[in-house]
């Protein structure tokens, strides 16, 4: 890669970062944090989970997600099953009232980004999402030597 390229692509990246957030951090889908929604994302899409389990998922640590997942447990949208080999253990399972804030949060960030999408065709998004995915899996495995 030219270094050109590079700082393009840093630039970019940078001007992304900080409009995602502003795109979503609208009062109408301020019920969840970043951290909350990939949190019950993953509780939802593949099950309970442990805090060391969720931890790894996120390459976070796991006081990090003990303060994310006890604020979580605070609202009612997880609770706690004790694992039956180790009393100090458990899994965090996802409540009706936590599925419901996901699927209207996740909604509401879908239609923020179909509006922004709204002139891009079907293609275009298949192979962003797809260049987004062989990124964040670059990430991971950078992160992970």
């Amino acid at each position: 890669m030219n270094k050109q390229s590079l700082e393009s692509l840093e630039i970019e990246m940078a001007i992304l970062v900080r409009r995602l957030t502003s795109l979503t951090s609208d009062k109408k889908i301020d019920n969840l944090d970043r951290s909350a929604y990939l949190l019950l994302h993953q509780i939802s899409t593949h099950g309970c989970a442990g805090v060391r389990t969720l931890a790894d998922a996120f390459q976070l640590d796991i006081s990090t997600v003990s303060r994310q997942a006890a604020a979580l447990e605070q609202k009612e949208y997880v609770y706690r099953i004790p694992d039956p080999q180790d009393r100090r253990a458990y899994a965090l399972q996802i409540t009706d009232l936590g599925n419901q804030e996901l699927v209207e949060y996740k909604q509401a960030r879908s239609d923020r980004l179909k509006e922004v999408l709204k002139d891009w065709s079907d293609e275009e998004c298949q192979a962003f999402a797809q260049l987004l995915k062989k990124f964040n899996l670059a990430i991971n495995e950078n992160r992970s030597n």
